[in-house]
């Protein structure tokens, strides 16, 4: 069951950005010398809670990684910054975008080299989801991800087998042009 926690307002984007700056030490990394995978989805998920708490300002969990790429390898000693921004919000759910960019150590020139999908969930005092604000895009880039949000849950719905694929007209609407 869904409660609402209170009067309902909207939330605009730039409101959620959650920025963190790391620097890779010799015990987040592999044999390599590269940054544990590991280390950067925890990393990835810390930020993600925070932007999705401040759309909400309620606890919020995460239930899926939607999706991650490991464009490039990060290495010991690099500067990381990850901005985490929610794309768009459900009835209860959010799916936060995390963009990972490393920075050159001379010229401080920053460069994407990571980016994922979280999906958090807020909940109550009970554990039960409650409702969220809905998110108004303003960049076209926020309206870009804004679009393909509805999409990518249409997908993850028809995966989960809680979606019919004739209902998803947003995925559809793809195919059909």
């Amino acid at each position: 069951m869904l409660h609402t926690a209170c009067i309902m307002k909207t939330k605009r984007a730039a409101e959620t950005l959650a920025v963190t700056t790391k620097v890779v030490l010799p015990n987040d990394t592999n044999q390599l010398g590269n940054l544990f995978g590991g280390q950067l989805l925890a990393w990835m998920d810390e930020i993600a809670a925070v932007s999705a708490h401040r759309h909400c300002r309620r606890v919020v969990v995460t239930v899926a990684i939607n999706n991650v790429a490991f464009k490039s390898p990060i290495k010991l000693g690099d500067i990381v910054t990850l901005e985490a921004k929610v794309s768009r919000s459900f009835t209860s759910s959010m799916e936060i975008f995390i963009d990972v960019f490393v920075e050159d150590r001379i010229t401080g020139v920053k460069t994407k080299s990571n980016e994922a999908i979280y999906n958090f969930v807020a909940v109550d005092q009970n554990g039960s989801p409650i409702e969220v604000p809905e998110l108004v895009p303003e960049s076209d880039d926020e309206k870009k991800r804004y679009d393909g949000a509805l999409r990518r849950r249409q997908l993850s719905l028809i995966i989960a087998g809680k979606m019919k694929p004739d209902d998803a007209t947003e995925l559809k609407a793809l195919f059909s042009h």
